[in-house]
């Protein structure tokens, strides 16, 4: 078997959604040594949020080779190689925090004399279940944080429990890029970046789509797109339970001629950009990296399920209201900075941004060209945390020692969890019928990250 220097990187790429694909694809051409070419095979999990061949083509992030497979079925990949050695170099795992620890525990189980470089991390802005995601993380090799503000969070957290931060890496968003924004004459484009679920409710979604009608209507001369993330039937991570679309149709008197709902690639989108505005979508970052101007709605609230709380601070914030009458929120430098954006900026050869992978590099480098790895020590084992380690797993059909479990077994895992499941679907069902449907959302919801 040739050594790790003498031929290109192998990467193989596992992601759960269209933009985890992007993000994963996108990272691990960007942490590569960069004398050296990459072999990129790309597996999509197998699930509820796989995505379809539009979705993956949006994004814009190829590879040389992709398929469908479940969970065991890539650690048969993994494990497929000659001699003991893993067929891939460098695995990037772009999961949800469950698939990430389960994927963990069945590499290590797979006893390979030389194992790949597992490297993980997030898609966006970190604003919820921090601890949580961050140890179902712990144990890859490197765990990527978007920003310094983000290191400095991740390691705080993985301390605390006294488990090794040295695997904590400050990187960036991976696809932050694109000509810096400059104003132009006559016709303004604005942007809505809509999210799956967020907000949640029918009425917080009418909500929103009513007041970008309305902006529309006021300024005649403005082009008000709503862009959308998927088409109705698809799916992403988060469920959308009531889609724009189907709320447009029911607009009495239809959409203003200056309004339409879009799709595509968010950069290309942002190319005719003039404000970009969100609830907490992580398009805001690829806006303020350009210096688009860019405004973090406050209408429903500046709340921690809602994700706009991360943005205090950074000069974003603002409401429909101060919007319809002309106000365009500045950023606060100092803020972006620290978040990882518009450091530097694109009008400099993306300036800093160009370095921000540089430790990443770094460090995937020396794994790569170092030694034979030992074995993979994610903190949440069996004496851990046994009332929850050997359930997530079982969800994967992988048994408590990250072993692919005997046909059956992981049903058996699962009964009682589903069990319960559909106790509390009865019982929100019940609530829901004495005051009112939207007592169901949280339970459905739940449903599907199972």
């Amino acid at each position: 078997m040739p050594s790790r220097t003498s031929h290109a990187v192998r990467v193989a790429v596992l992601a759960d959604s269209d933009t985890r694909w992007k993000w994963g694809a996108l990272t691990a051409r960007r942490i590569v040594p960069e004398d050296r070419a990459v072999e990129l095979s790309g597996f999509l999990l197998r699930g509820r949020a796989t995505p379809t061949a539009r979705q993956l083509a949006e994004v814009g992030a190829e590879a040389g080779a992709m398929r469908e497979v479940t969970g065991t079925g890539f650690l048969g990949e993994l494990g497929a190689g000659e001699e003991g050695e893993s067929p891939f170099d460098l695995v990037v795992l772009a999961l949800v925090g469950g698939g990430v620890q389960a994927m963990l525990h069945g590499i290590a189980a797979l006893g390979l004399a030389r194992r790949p470089v597992v490297v993980t991390g997030y898609v966006g802005v970190v604003y919820e279940k921090l601890a949580d995601g961050l140890l179902l993380r712990h144990g890859a090799d490197v765990v990527l944080a978007n920003s310094r503000h983000d290191a400095q969070r991740f390691r705080d957290v993985y301390e605390g429990v006294e488990a090794d931060a040295s695997s904590v890496v400050e990187a960036a968003l991976p696809f932050l890029g694109g000509a810096r924004y400059e104003p132009r004459e006559g016709r303004e484009t604005v942007v809505f970046a809509a999210q799956p679920s967020v907000p949640v409710t029918r009425a917080d979604r009418a909500y929103v789509l009513r007041r970008l009608i309305e902006h529309a209507r006021l300024h005649p001369r403005r082009e008000v797109l709503l862009k959308l993330r998927s088409q109705v039937g698809e799916q992403t991570t988060h469920v959308e339970e009531f889609p724009y679309q189907r709320l447009a149709e029911r607009v009495p008197g239809g959409l203003p001629p200056n309004f339409r709902l879009v799709y595509g690639n968010m950069g290309e989108v942002l190319d005719g950009t003039d404000l970009l505005v969100t609830v907490s979508s992580t398009a805001a970052l690829e806006a303020l990296h350009r210096r688009i101007p860019t405004a973090i709605l406050t209408d429903l609230g500046i709340r921690e399920p809602l994700g706009n709380h991360h943005f205090v601070g950074s000069g974003c914030l603002t409401s429909f209201d101060l919007l319809d009458s002309g106000r365009k929120p500045r950023a606060d430098a100092v803020w972006a900075d620290r978040q990882g954006v518009a450091a530097g900026g694109p009008s400099s050869g993306e300036g800093s941004y160009a370095a921000a992978f540089d430790q990443a590099r770094e460090r995937v480098t020396k794994l790569l060209d170092g030694p034979a790895l030992g074995p993979i020590a994610p903190y949440y084992t069996r004496t851990t945390a046994p009332g929850y380690l050997p359930q997530l797993l079982a969800r994967h059909h992988l048994d408590p020692d990250g072993r692919p479990s005997a046909p059956g077994t992981a049903a058996r895992e699962t009964s009682g969890m589903r069990r319960a499941v559909r106790q509390a679907v009865r019982g929100a069902a019940r609530g829901a019928y004495r005051h009112g449907v939207q007592r169901v959302a949280p339970v459905i919801r739940r449903m599907g990250e199972l």
